[in-house]
């Protein structure tokens, strides 16, 4: 039977992380911008500062320096057969402060002339209006969500860009990996998802995080409604981490708990995909004493802007253990996931699982019933430049093929209905969660290093040619 004849093989990529120019264009502050380097060899993290101050290193206002190279690293792309290019439009692009009444042309003409270039090779623009790029402004005077003000800032935003560019984008989502924050609000996720900015610990934190992502998901209904009233073909959707999560043993006490933080970690998509908070949620609100405020007319507005399709990352599966103190079996990601023996590591110390991506799919088609896009899923390894300029990372073919394969036995065997495969990332890019370059994920190797040094040139890395080979048999031969 194979995939779909129009299945939409290409890579995905987050502006942030690739285009640089972050003071170019007219463009403001976003929260990417304020986010220092980390270190996988010290474990030292990102610091979020106030603001950009001087002496610190932010690897995203350079990045790979798409926002100069993109004509080229697209031609790449439509060298390797791409039939999408997933990307986002920054926001402090369009609105430099998030909540001014003018849109920068400037920044504009940028997406469409990029939109333009995909097109001209053949290849659908994916688009997500907010991949962890709050306007630094917005975080500022609002904190982020947490303000209902900024619902209308979202909402003009999205509306500027469907009415732009919504002629020539179909697929589009709204807030990337929304429910990152769901099961434990920690700072860095906190700012990238709703621009809130907390101290870990916080014990007003949890509180705070349903409150702004209850805010998130009415402005991501409201987009639904503002781009489906622009043109009702766009086909809009939400995007979500989707990390599957299996019970350590079979114990009851483990399985619950793996219930449990299913239900946590995915609330968010039951409202994006259903149009209401699901009870288990409302329970824990009045059990904590939470006061959320959502009114009535706020729950209609959900109930109206349920998504066309669900848009996922997959990286990894987790597996979580009950512990006695957890009466309530309430699921906290830092406190009770486990290892999983079965299963190995990257260099990273993230769990590689192939069968997981299937059973993430089935898991999907079981509860929601919608059209599935698998728009993250990809390999962050160091990679060795060899003296005569090429790049062996079989490795990457190999973690690639095995998550393809399940992918495909998923829409074969299992009747899931997936409208494509966006591999992240297809050319080297700073790690959102790190701040790393030598953390590459790509086809296209970018001479840069954690250092900062490197002239930007671009190669082919021996996974270039097989993914190459995978888009052209439409993913039959994977050899």
């Amino acid at each position: 039977m194979g995939l779909r004849k129009d299945f939409l093989w290409g890579g995905a990529l987050a502006a942030h992380q690739v285009e640089g120019g972050w003071d170019q264009g007219g463009k403001g502050m976003s929260v990417a911008d304020v986010m220092t380097a980390g270190d996988n060899v010290t474990h030292a993290p990102r610091r979020i500062t106030d603001g950009v101050l001087p002496g610190e290193n932010y690897p995203n206002h350079e990045a790979v320096d798409f926002y100069h190279h993109y004509k080229e690293d697209i031609a790449l792309f439509a060298e390797m057969g791409f039939r999408a290019l997933r990307t986002s439009i920054q926001w402090t692009r369009i609105f430099p402060e998030g909540d001014e009444t003018t849109p920068n042309e400037e920044g504009i003409a940028f997406y469409n002339d990029l939109i333009d270039t995909c097109l001209s090779h053949g290849i659908e623009p994916v688009i997500t209006l907010q991949h962890f790029e709050m306007p630094w402004g917005l975080v500022k005077k609002y904190n982020g969500f947490m303000d209902k003000h900024v619902i209308d800032y979202f909402c003009r935003f999205a509306s500027v860009c469907f009415e732009r560019f919504g002629d020539r984008v179909k697929y589009w989502m709204t807030i990337n990996e929304i429910n990152n924050q769901a099961a434990q609000p920690i700072a860095h996720h906190m700012l990238q998802e709703g621009g809130v900015l907390i101290q870990d610990g916080d014990p007003k934190a949890e509180e705070m995080m349903y409150q702004s992502a209850i805010n998130e998901l009415i402005a991501s209904a409201k987009a639904v409604q503002i781009g489906h009233a622009m043109n009702p073909d766009l086909m809009i959707g939400c995007m979500i981490a989707n990390e599957p999560l299996y019970g350590a043993t079979c114990k009851p006490e483990d399985m619950l708990e793996m219930e449990k933080a299913n239900q946590k970690r995915y609330w968010m998509l039951d409202v994006h995909a259903r149009g209401y908070v699901p009870a288990f949620v409302e329970k824990l609100w009045a059990r904590k004493g939470y006061q959320i405020d959502l009114s009535d007319a706020e729950r209609r507005v959900l109930a109206a802007g349920t998504v066309d399709y669900i848009g996922w990352s997959y990286y990894m599966s987790q597996a979580v253990a009950w512990r006695e103190a957890n009466t309530d079996f309430d699921f906290y990601e830092l406190e009770d996931i486990v290892d999983n023996p079965y299963v190995k590591k990257s260099d990273w110390g993230w769990p590689i699982d192939p069968l997981g991506i299937r059973y993430g799919l089935n898991w999907m088609e079981d509860r929601y019933h919608l059209p599935q896009f698998i728009v993250e899923n990809g390999l962050g390894a160091y990679d060795k430049v060899e003296p005569d300029g090429s790049i062996d990372d079989q490795y990457r073919i190999d973690y690639l093929r095995a998550h393809i394969a399940k992918m495909i036995e998923a829409v074969d065997e299992d009747g899931v209905d997936l409208l494509g495969y966006t591999m992240w990332a297809p050319i080297d890019i700073v790690s959102a969660s790190t701040g790393e370059m030598d953390k590459r994920y790509g086809f296209v190797y970018v001479n840069k290093n954690n250092a900062g040094e490197g002239d930007l040139s671009r190669s082919r890395k021996k996974s270039f040619y097989w993914y190459k080979k995978v888009i052209a048999t439409n993913g039959e031969d994977l050899a």
